[in-house]
């Protein structure tokens, strides 16, 4: 084990030695007094420790960008090399920008909600830490220790090498913390490290985790890397490379939009880089003959009418030699006219009194981004749908539907739909099994002796809604159509006893009708409805 630590001490460099020494120091110091010098020394281990990821952040791309190259020339044999490198990349860069986002929220507790890493002001706070990583509430020190546990797991499905592990097990180890000589008191991980923490002291811890992090990434790819073709030498100019000094050997303009479709009215943005440039100067961006004016290469453009816009140029830098180096590069882009899919799900009007659901979307739109109103009634959102409720019969609706973009809410279309008064239902005898006996048809005298009730409803296969029956009449013609109508009434939506007896002495081939059957819908209008003929078998 010792071996081992030296080994790994002896492959640092002099400045990644000077810079272990000093959070050492600092750490002993801080347990002592914190003084503005102290903090002035975080602040510089921070700063070092920053460059220090960067610069293992660049050579680890150095390593999957061989590991592509070996996928490019044996796909068969590198393409599970290749994706298990992906996924080391992505599960290092999510646990990494994790911690940044720690970083940024005890520099806000500490500083107010303006707050930046880029100009920590309150350095000394020591409750801004406890708060953010050590409160109950949050549990952000809690789900650091696991994350990162789980983060160390994932590594070593990939390791089989016992000196790799060994290595990423102590860098990612969150063992708990317990002072030398106390048997008692054993401080968990998150304890040891953030309480009673200055805030820079905090930030400073954090961005050696992201170290850490991004050393364990870089020891599984290079475990990944002694499973392809390449050499020993070349692993080890791989393993040793200062990044600062690597020759710059491949070169090309990359255009990045913040999307390839917007909306007539919106504005276009794309941020157009190059790779692999020097950090000490600015490339110059020309976009269709213009150089952009932005230091960072984001183009902006106003959007004015719709189809897709083409656009090109190229980036200027100089290298090494002096020489200027330029790269064309050409991209497009697609302006849509604002749009709204409004469409009612059972039909082409609204009926006042139901719900009528209506699916509302906006291409290319989020539906957490989009909002609609109506006129004459309401309209709500219910899960993936909306529901309107018109009011007044004979108006017209209005569906207005609108989104945000960049902050500003905008118009994006309208639909008008007529609202009309629910048809008249239809009476019929349940049968059961789904089974409706709506006349004109023999029906079986035992079957309708055994029934009591009369129903209505509309169900013409667009809408399925059920009235209630409030009274109806049953009229039993003379025999050969011969004397007298015999009426009798119901009661309520119930046959009763007197229609029931009248249908006991009715013989077969006889037929009765039901009339002025009165119904309410869910509407509340209570509306006379059609009569049913009833013959019996």
């Amino acid at each position: 084990m010792a071996a081992g630590k030296n080994q790994s001490l002896a492959k640092m460099s002099p400045r990644q030695k000077m810079i272990n020494l000093m959070y050492i120091v600092l750490t002993a110091m801080l347990a002592l007094n914190v003084s503005n010098d102290v903090l002035n020394g975080f602040s510089q281990v921070e700063e070092g420790l920053t460059r220090s990821n960067n610069t293992i952040t660049s050579r680890n791309m150095l390593m999957m960008n061989k590991l592509q190259d070996f996928y490019n020339s044996n796909p068969e044999r590198g393409e599970q090399i290749f994706n298990n490198g992906n996924e080391i990349r992505r599960a290092a860069d999510d646990l990494f920008f994790y911690i940044d986002s720690l970083k940024l929220l005890i520099v806000k507790e500490a500083d107010g909600p303006e707050g930046t890493l880029a100009n920590i002001k309150n350095r000394d706070n020591v409750d801004a830490p406890n708060t953010v990583m050590l409160s109950h509430e949050t549990h952000h020190g809690t789900d650091l220790r696991l994350r990162i546990t789980s983060y160390k797991d994932f590594l070593l499905r990939y390791i089989d090498d016992p000196d790799k592990r060994k290595n990423i097990e102590s860098s990612l180890s969150t063992e708990p913390y317990k002072l030398k000589d106390d048997i008692n008191d054993a401080k968990t991980w998150e304890e040891s490290l953030f309480q009673s923490m200055p805030t820079i002291a905090a930030i400073t811890l954090l961005t050696k985790l992201q170290n850490d992090v991004r050393y364990a990434e870089g020891e599984a790819l290079r475990h990944l890397l002694t499973l392809t073709n390449i050499s020993p030498e070349e692993l080890e100019d791989l393993e040793t490379a200062d990044v600062s000094k690597i020759k710059v050997n491949w070169i090309n303009a990359f255009v990045i939009p913040q999307s390839r479709v917007v909306m007539r009215g919106s504005r276009y943005k794309a941020q157009i880089v190059l790779a692999a440039i020097d950090s000490t100067q600015r490339p110059a961006v020309y976009v269709n003959g213009a150089r952009l004016s932005s230091r960072d290469g984001t183009y902006e453009v106003g959007t004015s009418q719709s189809g897709v816009v083409n656009y090109s140029g190229y980036i200027e830098v100089v290298g090494r030699d002096g020489q200027v180096i330029k790269r064309d590069f050409k991209s497009s882009y697609t302006v849509i006219d604002p749009v709204a899919t409004v469409s009612a799900m059972m039909m082409n009007v609204f009926y006042t009194g139901i719900d009528n659901p209506v699916a509302i979307s906006v291409p290319g739109i989020g539906d957490g981004t989009v909002s609609a109103s109506m006129t004459n009634g309401t309209l709500t959102k219910s899960g993936d749908h909306w529901v309107a409720r018109p009011a007044q019969v004979g108006a017209d609706c209005v569906i207005t539907v609108s989104v945000e973009i960049d902050g500003v809410r905008t118009n994006v279309g309208s639909s008008t739909f007529k609202a009309r008064k629910l048809p008249d239902p239809t009476p019929y005898i349940n049968l059961g099994q789904d089974n409706r006996y709506k006349g004109g048809k023999p029906i079986a005298k035992s079957t309708l002796m055994g029934i009591n009730t009369l129903h209505a409803a509309i169900d013409d296969g667009l809408l399925d809604i059920e009235f209630q029956v409030l009274s109806f009449e049953t009229i039993k013609m003379g025999t050969m159509g011969m004397g007298e109508a015999l009426t009798e009434i119901s009661a309520g939506n119930n046959f009763s006893e007197r229609q029931k007896a009248s249908f006991k002495r009715m013989r077969r081939g006889e037929r009765f009708f039901i009339s002025r059957i009165k119904a309410k819908g869910p509407d509340g209008v209570t509306r006379d409805i059609s009569p049913m003929e009833v013959i019996v078998n």
